[in-house]
């Protein structure tokens, strides 16, 4: 699709569940996207979802109509992989829904393919796309502490996969884009509470440049806490990711005087976070300069969260020993 080709994106949905309904929702929204159909193995949702915006309801991927431009991939994370190929084959964008793949392999497998396509393959790390991490993000120059929580009630959605891969992976990415250096060590730990899987886990990232990073993710919590702290040398900034609200603390010297601690908030204009990723990934659809999750930046979260769980996995078998 030419960059000077301003006609709305032609796209469809693959996977119309919690997640997926919502793609559907805001491409019908939008000037400049068409929704053309959504596609769920449940043909009975994706006639539901259909009806709301007036396209076509399937049953598979492999039936999508030929005049597209893109597709958003919101099925389960073992199916990805497969999908994602055929609509890259076929000379679709794709936006495939975090974590990008169950296993590296896969990802990388998706990256190449996009590669020959010569088409955006972007990751839904939708927490870069929220306004006061944007916001914030212009702020920090030089991270040396960093940390997160994210907590969350107790829902069946999404425990097929660990905590890790669930919601620490959002706040992973994150820090991988706040922090231009390479990972030196990671120290993990988790257990698991209602489900067969890591329902709570804590690891501290060492980076190569002295930063640390803490995070920690909960799925079985009393209350919803999204909240991310940044400490640099002489300014401390924090947001809270739901809310869409932040603050930084400055530590100003002046000469003659005592130093002084400015609290100033961060601006941010309010936006749905996944409008905003969706816009930006029809802007890359079109050829436009797009701030994007690029696949090679999916898959690196990908790899730091399953280290997590690999470690975390480790450690209880030699519990078990």
């Amino acid at each position: 699709m030419a960059a000077s080709d301003r006609r709305p994106v032609r796209v469809a949905v693959i996977g119309v569940g919690s997640l997926g309904q919502h793609h559907a929702r805001i491409y019908a929204s939008l000037p400049e996207a068409r929704l053309q159909a959504v596609v769920d193995t449940d043909l009975d949702r994706a006639a539901a979802i259909a009806a709301r915006h007036g396209v076509l309801a399937l049953a598979s991927h492999r039936d999508l109509p030929r005049d597209l431009d893109a597709v958003s991939v919101a099925v389960p994370t073992s199916a990805h992989a497969p999908i994602v190929a055929a609509c890259l084959e076929r000379g679709l964008a794709v936006l495939v829904e975090k974590p990008m793949a169950a296993t590296l392999e896969e990802a990388a497998s998706m990256t190449r393919a996009a590669a020959r396509a010569g088409r955006p393959l972007c990751v839904g790390h939708t927490e870069r796309f929220n306004p006061i991490v944007r916001a914030a993000r212009r702020r920090v120059r030089d991270p040396r502490f960093i940390e997160t929580h994210r907590l969350g009630a107790f829902t069946a959605r999404g425990t097929d996969v660990d905590v890790v891969l669930d919601l620490m992976i959002h706040d992973l990415d994150v820090i991988l884009s706040l922090v231009p250096s390479r990972i030196a060590s990671i120290d993990s730990v988790g257990v698991h509470a209602l489900t067969d899987k890591v329902d709570i886990a804590n690891a501290r990232l060492r980076f190569e440049n002295d930063c640390v990073a803490n995070v920690t993710a909960s799925r079985i919590s009393t209350e919803r806490v999204r909240k991310l702290r940044v400490f640099e040398s002489e300014s401390y900034l924090s947001i809270d990711y739901a809310r869409q609200e932040g603050v930084i603390y400055t530590l100003r010297r002046s000469p003659g005087v005592p130093p002084e601690i400015v609290r100033e908030p961060i601006e941010a204009e309010n936006e749905e976070p996944l409008q905003a990723e969706l816009r930006a990934f029809l802007r890359s659809v079109r050829g436009e300069d797009a701030p994007v999750v690029t696949g090679e930046e999916g898959l690196r979260a990908l790899e730091t969260a399953l280290r997590v769980v690999e470690q975390i996995a480790a450690a209880a078998r030699q519990t078990r020993s």
